[in-house]
């Protein structure tokens, strides 16, 4: 199942300080993609959401 999302980086900004944003495309097995529909629904939460959250968790060095 394919799944697309909008994504801000902050750290990419115009000249007039825009906010700029990503579109990204993610492959997911149907088992992923079901296990982050039933997530969506027992948190209430948007997929964007969910995975902005994750991708802000990330550990960057």
């Amino acid at each position: 199942m394919d799944k697309t999302f909008a994504l801000g980086f902050p750290g990419l900004t115009t000249s007039t300080k825009k906010q700029v944003v990503r579109q990204i495309t993610i492959d997911l097995t149907p088992d992923e993609a079901q296990n982050l529909e039933k997530y969506c629904e027992q948190t209430g939460q948007a997929v964007s959401n969910v995975i902005e959250e994750l991708i802000r968790g990330l550990s960057v060095t």
